[in-house]
């Protein structure tokens, strides 16, 4: 169980820290969506600074169990803030990038729960 939770945390971390750089970086794949569903042009940093965060806290948390789980749960917050956010901007099609999000940090959380 601890490889898989310490592989799964690293990924999630990984992709999650991504999706942060790509929003600072202003990549269009990420800022046009965001414009596109109603997003404040000045929430664009603190998303990314938040995601960053729960990307840094799950890495710490693979020592410090108990603010990795913290991440975990703010992250899961976050992506189901961003499926919300999504379905209310009735992008249907697009709900499954926040989810390919979502789901990492759901499995972080879990397996850290259970280690």
């Amino acid at each position: 169980m601890t490889i898989a939770y310490f592989i799964v945390t690293i990924f999630a971390a990984l992709w999650i820290g991504f999706s942060a750089y790509s929003i600072f970086a202003g990549a269009p794949y990420v800022v046009g969506p965001l414009a596109e569903y109603g997003v404040p042009r000045s929430w664009w940093a603190w998303l990314g600074a938040v995601k960053a965060a729960g990307a840094l806290g799950l890495l710490v948390g693979l020592w410090v169990p108990f603010i990795g789980l913290a991440a975990a749960v703010g992250l899961v917050l976050y992506f189901i803030g961003a499926v919300a956010t999504v379905l209310r901007a009735r992008k249907y099609k697009m709900v499954v990038a926040p989810l390919m999000y979502l789901a990492p940090a759901v499995a972080a959380l879990v397996l850290g729960a259970l280690v």
